[in-house]
């Protein structure tokens, strides 16, 4: 069953009409609906391009967080072969709100490492709803250096509201371990790519994005903290989350015009949610023209390119 945002209730409409007048004809073949039901569906087609022409920043924070979004584990099952998860930090403990391991892309050999936020009730609370722990981005440093001792180019897919602000967290040194996993992006002599897929929040995604080119998904945001949390602290009223949207520049097409972002990647129409297989292969193909753009390069040209991209960050807004 489509699960329908807010803002798709008159679609929802249109379309469940359409799938009524086509249940019917089941159950009585000798009635021809089909005329009616295709009219339904050009309809249902222009609402849908008209919605999605023109989303605002809030409606593109709904559509990111769409519950049949594809995520991680969709993205690694479709896109990588021979994938050998890695588990644990050898320290504390294995969160299952970071997956990553070894695979091929393509026949190339990477390292994988993403936030899993999980598809149903079970697996949601499993993964934390992809908010890592310290012990999370401490595995991405296992790996991180993995790639960096055998030469293995590393691919992030990041998709979390922000790193897990629980008290354990802190107790066991979430900021720290956020720091050293954006600290470890830089210090890798190997190509690090990454696309933010959904979400892209806080410290919690800079940890894995901190990469040599980093893609966007048409309709992920990434910013420094939710609309939600930012129109708490600014207005005290979490109600004002789409003014706090607005004025966070968090989307896609924001942060390739800040140079944030390198690329954006379309979606189907409607959604990545609305055809999965063909938003990650998209994403797969933006990966392989990513990954060909450093390969040749030795390991010192490599890190400088990402310290460059990143020391570069802000001299677009003091030129104008």
């Amino acid at each position: 069953m489509t699960i329908y945002l807010e803002f798709e209730k008159p679609l929802a409409e249109i379309e469940g009409q359409a799938e009524e007048l086509r249940a019917l004809a089941k159950r009585s073949p000798e009635m021809d609906v089909e005329k009616e039901a295709a009219a339904l569906d050009r309809k249902s087609h222009d609402m849908l391009s008209q919605l999605y022409g023109s989303l605002t920043p809030w409606r593109k924070c709904q559509v990111a967080r769409h519950p049949e979004r594809p995520h991680c584990k969709d993205y690694i099952e479709r896109l990588f072969t021979e994938y050998t998860p890695l588990a644990g930090d050898r320290n504390f403990a294995d969160d299952h709100a970071v997956m990553g391991g070894l695979a091929r892309l393509n026949g190339r050999p990477v390292v994988v490492i993403g936030h899993e936020k999980g598809n149903d009730t079970k697996s949601r609370i499993e993964r934390n709803f992809g908010m890592a722990r310290p012990e999370g981005y401490r595995k991405a440093i296992r790996l991180m250096d993995l790639a960096h001792r055998f030469g293995l180019p590393v691919v992030t897919l990041v998709d979390t509201p922000g790193a897990y602000p629980g008290k354990g967290a802190e107790e066991r040194g979430q900021s720290e371990a956020i720091a050293r996993s954006t600290e470890k992006c830089l210090q890798i002599e190997v190509p690090l790519v990454s696309v933010i897929i959904g979400e892209g929040g806080s410290g919690g995604a800079v940890a894995f994005a901190t990469a040599n080119r980093v893609a966007m998904l048409e309709h992920s945001i990434y910013s420094v903290i939710s609309p939600e949390g930012c129109a708490s602290i600014l207005w005290k009223d979490a109600e004002k989350m789409r003014e706090a949207a607005e004025a966070l520049r968090l989307t896609a097409q924001e942060l390739k015009e800040l140079g944030v972002c390198d690329r954006i990647v379309a979606e189907p129409l409607g959604g990545a949610h609305r055809d999965s297989e063909a938003a990650i292969d998209a994403v797969g193909r933006e990966i392989e023209k990513m990954l060909g753009e450093l390969e040749g390069m030795d390991g010192q040209a490599v890190r400088a390119d990402r310290r460059k991209k990143y020391l570069d960050l802000g001299s677009k807004g003091l030129a104008a």
